[in-house]
């Protein structure tokens, strides 16, 4: 890639790919979060929260530094939360504000 405009399509693209991926990964909370409810589960669990940033500063590879990755898995992990919560009270449609 030689220019400016083909780096930003390919970061579109890239960007296309994560929403993809973020919204798998909601889904995945959300349905975390009907199990939770039907075991009495609660929606925060920070001994797995902390498992999930061991693992992504362990699958880090750069550029971006482990306190990066962390903060950036932290927002994530606390949108997820939200959905269970939200999947735990019953709650079932998602979509965009």
């Amino acid at each position: 890639m030689s220019d400016v405009a083909e780096w930003r399509e390919r970061i579109d693209e890239i960007d296309r790919q994560l929403v993809k991926l973020l919204n798998e990964r909601s889904q995945c909370a959300v349905e975390i979060g009907h199990l939770k409810k039907t075991m009495d589960l609660p929606a925060w669990q920070p001994q797995r929260e902390a498992e999930i940033l061991r693992n992504v500063v362990k699958a880090n590879e750069g550029p971006l530094d482990d306190a990066a990755i962390r903060r950036l898995f932290e927002r994530i992990i606390d949108e997820a939360r939200s959905l269970e919560r939200h999947s735990m009270e019953g709650g079932s449609s998602f979509g965009r504000e």
